[in-house]
């Protein structure tokens, strides 16, 4: 189960380490100075403390989070970190005193006579940083969440245009064929169904062989209509087959060319790869503007959101489009 509360990073233990030794080494270096003792002395004592009250809260927030907190009523948790950030701190001061004494370092008479007040001291300190660490650490948490969320509804949103797109397209092809050849106005109805069936997976990502793949079926749809002048050649790597791209975003890009650069003469399209470039080139009808369409800001947008992509326009004359593939993440839902 996910809980934004319990969700510590590597980035926050660093900021912890950080922070507990600077308070510490802070701390004792003032009282040091009040103390007019050597500042060097002040501020390895207040680093080892630091050291020890972060050790301590490493090892209470680890147990907290993945042992004790998940396992008992929410109530209670409020009680429960404010003993254990009380303890870290406590425990880290008490025993920098033992390891101060081990280590030969100057740590005044008075202050190891009242080792315990002190210690409570730094406990109730480190009480409120830990306080203040939570506060900004569930603030971001709960930020981050809302955004993921928006951004996982906006992948949906995008997605749920996609398959009406392609039946829109689809379903007035097959009302022309009605009117010529009614055998392969069911087939091509046959065709719909599969190919709807092949491409309606949760997934937004797929493998550039699966997109291939519903490229091809896609193509034998339309050369229903086109009699077989639409022509796919691919040269691809087999090693690039596995990379991620996001769903139909070729297909887009074969249906575009289809749509605006068909002459009543064959269509070669033409899917090659260079490194994190995909290319879709056609020899069909030149563009005349630089003008994207509500299927290709539909792919624009899901390449930003799920690889840090971009759709581009290599060439207007032949018709060249550049699909750039950044690291690629399937979104997930986190609750």
């Amino acid at each position: 189960m996910y809980d934004i509360e319990l969700e510590i990073r590597k980035r926050d233990w660093l900021y912890i380490v950080a922070i507990g030794v600077a308070f510490g080494a802070l701390l004792s270096l003032l009282l040091y100075r009040l103390l007019h003792l050597p500042i060097v002395e002040g501020l390895l004592f207040g680093a080892l403390a630091g050291c020890c009250i972060t050790l301590y809260s490493l090892l209470f927030i680890t147990m907290m989070n993945r042992v004790l907190l998940p396992r008992v009523a929410h109530r209670y948790w409020v009680v429960i970190a404010v003993l254990f950030s009380f303890l870290a701190g406590f425990l880290g001061a008490y025993n920098a005193f033992g390891l101060s004494s081990a280590l030969h370092l100057l740590v005044p008479e008075s202050m190891s006579e009242a080792r315990l007040q002190i210690a409570a001291g730094v406990g109730v300190l480190t009480y409120i940083v830990g306080a203040l660490l939570y506060r900004f650490v569930k603030m971001r948490n709960e930020k981050e969440l809302i955004d993921h969320h928006y951004a996982l509804s906006r992948l949906r949103s995008l997605e749920t245009q996609l398959n009406p797109h392609f039946l829109f397209n689809a379903l007035n092809s097959v009302a022309e064929l009605i009117h010529t050849d009614a055998d392969k106005a069911e087939e091509a109805l046959l065709g719909i169904s599969s190919f709807l069936r092949n491409t309606m997976q949760e997934r937004a990502l797929l493998s550039l062989e699966s997109e291939l793949r519903n490229v091809r079926d896609y193509l034998a749809l339309e050369n229903l209509r086109f009699d077989g002048q639409i022509l796919l050649h691919v040269s691809v790597n087999p090693e690039d087959l596995r990379r991620k791209v996001p769903k139909f975003s070729v297909q887009l890009l074969v249906e575009n060319a289809i749509k605006h650069g068909f002459s009543n003469r064959p269509l070669h399209i033409k899917v090659t790869m260079d490194g994190a470039v995909l290319r879709v080139e056609n020899d069909g009808a030149p563009m005349s503007k630089m003008s994207f369409g509500i299927g290709l800001r539909n792919l624009q947008e899901r390449l930003e959101r799920l690889c840090n992509g971009a759709l581009e326009v290599g060439s207007f004359d032949p018709p060249v489009f550049h699909i750039i593939l950044g690291a690629c993440h399937e979104p997930t839902d986190r609750r």
